[in-house]
């Protein structure tokens, strides 16, 4: 009954460690494992006791290069035993040799560390209850027309590995909504917003600058009518910072994004929203 017995989750399985991580306050989305599910189906891991749940981690790899680590929970009546370290170190066998990224919790930073994670910046989640703006501006058309591949190009600024299979499932999963700005035909900015079991999230959010992201954010917006809101923020865009801020958000959560090793250069400037804390 002491033994921990580490196995790969079924995708049905997945949910468990969204409601997990709902019980931990992180606010998952409604639609979160289907999407979870879809780029790495075999990077989701569950520790059981006595045939029971005990710990659940994921490292979904993103090709050959790059995997991201997330929903690395042990249930709250079982932790100090050591499981943790257990199926931490089976989702790391997982993506070895590839470069590893989180976002880690604050609790949690000083261990990543020890494992070989250096910062790379903080993120930070703003939230707050914003009314319902006016009808989108032109050039906004629904990010489910644009091509995906300009859409899996532009992603390529601001992620360290491609992930058409994710981005797929989360721009066409029934609830998500998506828009884009176009500017001269070409793709400015793009975002999807998603309901959770609270409010609203937005992300990714990718523009050129601040003011593509208020038009895309804006939008966004109009599609649900306004309401609670959360918006994950890196906070070494000012831009970003300062947009969250000047729509009366406030700061309600931080996380580290650490990395194992280099990865590519990345436009964070151009990051008004993460994607989502879990995979990146």
């Amino acid at each position: 009954m002491n033994d921990l017995t580490i196995r790969q989750m079924r995708s049905d399985e997945i949910a468990l460690a969204v409601d997990w991580a709902a019980a931990e306050g992180w606010n998952p989305g409604l639609a979160d494992a289907g999407c979870f599910a879809a780029e790495d189906p075999a990077g989701f891991f569950i520790g059981e006791l006595g045939g029971q749940p005990a710990a659940v981690i994921s490292c979904v790899n993103y090709g050959a290069y790059f995997s991201f680590l997330g929903f690395y929970i042990v249930r709250p009546d079982l932790r100090g035993r050591g499981h943790g370290l257990q199926i931490w170190n089976a989702a790391i066998a997982h993506a070895r040799p590839r470069v590893i990224g989180l976002d880690g919790v604050v609790a949690q930073q000083a261990n990543y560390r020890k494992s070989g994670f250096e910062l790379a910046y903080a993120n930070i989640r703003y939230g707050g209850t914003i009314a319902a703006p006016p009808a989108p501006k032109a050039g906004i058309i629904a990010l489910t027309d644009a091509p995906e591949a300009i859409v899996a190009a532009d992603d390529a600024t601001v992620f360290p590995a491609p992930r058409p299979a994710f981005l797929h499932a989360w721009i066409t999963t029934s609830g998500h909504v998506g828009r884009a700005l176009l500017r001269d035909g070409r793709l400015a900015g793009w975002g999807v917003i998603r309901p959770c079991r609270t409010g609203r999230k937005i992300g990714p959010l990718v523009a050129d600058d601040r003011a593509a992201a208020e038009v895309v954010l804006s939008a966004l917006l109009a599609s649900t009518g306004g309401g609670e809101i959360f918006l994950d923020v890196p906070a070494v865009n000012r831009d970003a910072v300062a947009l969250a801020q000047d729509l009366g958000l406030a700061p309600v959560f931080e996380t580290a994004r650490m990395y194992t090793g280099a990865i590519p250069r990345l436009r964070i400037d151009r990051v008004f929203g993460v994607t989502t804390f879990e995979l990146g």
